[in-house]
């Protein structure tokens, strides 16, 4: 390096007037990001949501987040992403700040803020925020340890209000600007919202799990006509809304006694995924004691929800913790692996795609 730096300044000496000849640097127009495309996804890995084609593996943008968001909400008609942020006025300490910030689609720039209590829910579950389904209202969930919900007007961009909801935690929009949410009795609640966002009714719905003998996992999946939950020891329940009555199914396995004498469990992060329309749900399984569902999954099973069976099991070469179906026709399945590699397969084939580089995904979004 000291031999370059001699070297340089020996040939300005020599030629005084290089200089003007060098051009001056433009300033080049901001790159915009196009439309999303079809197997487009976010890689959420804080403090950013890295946005990459998977049928490339091109990243594509990149949406800053800071290091208490627990996810990232789009909303496709108005083409904004939001998501809920917390700031120390020291950096780690101080004051605190909670925001539900405003990304647009073009540019991935900030272009508004909406201030809301200071007590967001910071750890990574895509079900801590929530897009009603008028597409006016989102839905921030807190914990101080108190559980409670905010509620941002999204248009007027105005914060609504809070609802406290005892005991209830998880945003599962429904239809009429309503969502569920679960509750640590075993049941599920309604929270019903009028046009302004506020409070108008509260329905709970009958326990159908025990929490101590077999809990819910805090990982819902949407379907296409409401949401699949699904429990420790193996069992799904499809949760549906009508004329704002709550209806659970019976359970149906995911695991039989066969394979629980095996101690096959679900587990991992992002475990469970669903491509809507072919009814196919995706889940990450690992042998080892109930309750470890912390550790990374060796298989991916794969279940038609159509007829609540299993219909192909996927061996991995090394351990996943987070998985994604894109909801395509021609669906992709995006995973990462526990050593923080992100890898592409075919969803319906399950033959490998490619690797995309890029930070370890604490969750996956379809775009």
């Amino acid at each position: 390096m000291r031999v370059v730096i001699i070297s340089l300044m020996c040939w300005l000496t020599a030629t005084p007037l290089a200089h003007a000849q060098i051009n001056p640097q433009t300033i080049q127009p901001n790159t915009t990001m196009a439309d999303p495309g079809a197997n487009w996804f976010m890689l959420v890995a804080k403090p950013a949501g890295y946005i990459f084609d998977a049928t490339t593996g091109e990243m594509q943008g990149m949406v800053s987040i800071s290091g208490m968001t627990p996810a990232v909400q789009p909303s496709m008609e108005r083409r904004e992403f939001y998501n809920a942020s917390s700031f120390y006025s020291r950096g780690v300490h101080g004051d605190r700040t909670d925001i539900l910030s405003i990304h647009d689609f073009e540019n991935l720039s900030p272009i508004g803020e909406i201030e809301i209590p200071a007590k967001i829910a910071s750890l990574n579950f895509q079900s801590y925020i929530g897009l009603m389904s008028e597409g006016k209202h989102v839905a921030v969930a807190n914990i101080s340890p108190a559980l409670s919900m905010s509620i941002v007007d999204i248009e007027e961009r105005v914060f609504v209000g809070e609802i406290s909801t005892p005991g209830c935690g998880l945003i599962l929009p429904a239809d009429n600007n309503d969502f569920l949410t679960i509750c640590a009795d075993g049941s599920l609640m309604l929270i019903d919202l009028d046009d302004n966002g506020r409070e108008q009714n509260r329905i709970r719905a009958k326990q159908f799990f025990d929490v101590h003998d077999d809990p819910i996992f805090d990982h819902p999946v949407p379907t296409s006509d409401g949401w699949l939950l699904f429990s420790h020891g193996g069992k799904a329940f499809d949760v549906t809304v009508e004329n704002d009555q709550i209806k659970v199914s019976s359970a149906w396995n995911l695991v039989t006694e066969d394979e629980a004498q095996e101690n096959w469990w679900p587990g991992g992060r992002q475990l469970g995924t669903l491509h809507k329309d072919l009814g196919l749900f995706y889940i990450i399984m690992h042998q080892g004691d109930q309750y470890t569902h912390h550790e990374p999954g060796s298989e991916i099973w794969v279940f038609s929800t159509h007829s609540q069976r299993k219909i192909a099991t996927v061996q991995l070469e090394n351990p996943v913790t987070t998985i994604m179906v894109t909801q395509e026709n021609e669906p992709l399945l995006i995973v990462s692996e526990s050593g923080g590699a992100t890898k592409v397969y075919d969803a319906l084939t399950f033959k490998y795609q490619r690797t995309i580089e890029g930070p370890s995904a604490a969750l996956f979004l379809d775009l």
